[in-house]
Order: C-alpha cells, then structure tokens, then sequence
C-alpha cells in the first residue's frame, strides 16, 4: 500500500482546490480546501520556459487571466507578475509542497516539458511520500515513475483503456497485470453511455489491488450514489459537499 493512499479509503481529493471564492489552482484556492477540511489536493502541473514546475490546468492563461500568456514560453519571474484575480498568483509547485505539509497532493502532469521539473520539485520539497504523479499519457507516467522510485501513479488514459477492457471480459489475470504499475484507477462515471462505475466493476478493480477514484463529481446525491458502490476516491470541485458524505 503506498502511503499516499493512507488512512484507508474512502477519500475526497479537491480538484484545483476549492475555488468557490478564489481563482482555481491558486495557494487561495487550496488553503480554502484545506480549511474545509480537505487532506487530498488535486492540481495540474506546467512547466515554464526556465524548467519551473506550476500548478494550472490550461497551457495558457487566457481562460483563468484573459492574458495571452502560454506558460511554456514564459520565464517563472515574469509569470509571478500576472494577477489571476484577488492577488493570487500561479503558484509554483515546490513552493505549494512546502506550504501545505500535511496535504496529499495528486497531479496531473500535463505536458512532456513538466515531468523533469515536476520530480525536481518533490525531491526538493522532500514530498515524495505524499505526491501521486498522473497523466493521460502512458510516458509520462513511466518517465515520472523511472526518474522517482517508489512514487505513487495513476492509470494513463490507455493503461484506463485496456483495463476496462479486461475487467468486462472477465480477464481477471490480466486486469491485475495491467494494473500492477499503479496505485489508483481515475476514471469518470460513464463515457460515451458506457457504465464505467459499477458495484462489480470496483470490486474487480479493487481486488486487482488499486484504489477507484472518479471524477469530477459535484451533485451530492451523486457523491453518496458512488461511495455506496464502493469507489474509493471522489475528485469533486466542492469538496465542502463532499466531506461531509464520509463515514
């Protein structure tokens, strides 16, 4: 069991933090998570043009900043001066590691040019322990995984995929197989029409030995319909909703 999966499930991961009176993915945003009692923090990480590993969702910051800024191209000096509402600005990770110690943080790598920066920040910030490193792509969760043993992962999108696949074709050998590298399954409820979140389904995912975490899930009686399936983990905007569902 990895101790980023620790106490026992179930769990609430905050996604970008609790953003209800903050901008999203900002120190504001997730201090008010962790004020509403959130210990698991969900956030997303870029890399600057100087290789400093940040915390935003979106490449560019036209939908959070309405500025024609790509974060790849700017320096992380010159991206510390773009307000994104209330003061806050885009947070470095390392500097988020070190401020919230106690949090569980799990994050999404979303570009190739963030994996290295984003291990340099967890080693530095002594946070290995506490991170889980996730991404759509199965290269960047290896490379995250190769450069910084023993990190918890995520199931990449085709990792998600091929288990689907073995887990309704009753290929149990297999489903444990494919699995194996990882931790956690992150899926949505459904996709497509397809029925992901099952009572069988978690089970069989569970017994496959990985926690099941679904996303983004914001309609309380939504929430409390997935926990009594046995998920795991809810990621969830409101995690001031979601809290209070647990056990």
């Amino acid at each position: 069991m990895s101790a980023f999966l620790t106490p026992a499930s179930p769990r609430v991961l905050a996604h970008r933090g609790l953003a209800l009176d903050a901008p999203e993915n900002t120190m504001m945003a997730f201090i008010a998570a962790v004020d509403a009692g959130a210990t698991f923090l969900e956030t997303d990480v870029h890399a600057t043009a100087d290789g400093v590993a940040v915390l935003a969702h979106d490449p560019g910051l036209d939908r959070v900043a309405g500025r024609d800024v790509v974060i790849e191209q700017t320096l992380w000096k010159d991206l510390g001066e773009i307000d994104l509402g209330q003061g806050e600005r885009v947070p470095g990770l390392r500097e988020a590691l070190l401020a919230l110690p106690d949090a569980k943080w799990n994050i999404d790598l979303k570009s190739d040019a963030s994996v290295v920066p984003a291990v340099r920040a967890v080693v530095e910030a002594k946070a290995t322990d506490r991170v889980l490193l996730t991404s759509f792509s199965e290269r960047r969760r290896k490379q995250a995984q190769q450069l910084l043993p023993g990190v918890a992962t995520s199931a990449s999108q085709s990792l998600a995929v091929r288990a689907l696949a073995a887990q309704r074709l009753g290929l149990h050998g297999q489903l444990e197989r494919i699995l194996r590298p990882v931790v956690a399954l992150q899926v949505p409820r459904r996709h497509k029409g397809l029925e992901i979140i099952t009572e069988r389904s978690v089970a069989a995912f569970r017994r496959a030995g990985v926690e099941v975490h679904v996303w983004t899930i914001n309609d309380p009686v939504e929430m409390q319909e997935l926990l009594d399936l046995g998920a795991d983990g809810i990621v969830t905007d409101r995690c001031d909703l979601a809290l209070p569902l647990l056990p």
